[in-house]
């Protein structure tokens, strides 16, 4: 558990569909959150292992405006927009969000990717 950052038990991602075919995607780390319809979901892609210091924590990319949520290093799913998030962290809105969550493919199967 991240103490500083008040991550805990009711932290992590949600999807939601509704019954027209719409749906959200929600995701929280701490007092950290984004949120965005399901329809701005344009790909994902497991990826993982990191390195720790780039992927445990909430971080911004050195390579470009992502944003992750991590909670380990060992394998995670990145989750790229088709517009931009708002700025969660950092100067910029986010065009993807990495996640470190117990089963990414389902998480992706869940997103519809």
């Amino acid at each position: 558990m991240f103490v500083a950052m008040r991550v805990g038990a009711n932290d992590g991602v949600t999807v939601t569909r509704n019954p027209d075919g719409g749906g959200t995607f929600r995701a929280t780390f701490g007092f950290l959150s984004t949120e965005t319809p399901l329809s701005n979901i344009d790909q994902t892609k497991i990826t993982g292992p990191h390195r720790w210091y780039t992927a445990v924590g909430p971080r911004l990319s050195f390579a470009d405006d992502g944003l992750t949520f991590g909670t380990n290093h060992h394998q995670g799913l990145c989750i790229e927009f088709v517009e931009r998030i708002p700025k969660v962290i950092g100067p910029r809105r986010h065009s993807a969000l990495w996640v470190s969550v117990a089963n990414p493919q389902g998480l992706a199967d869940a997103l519809g990717c």
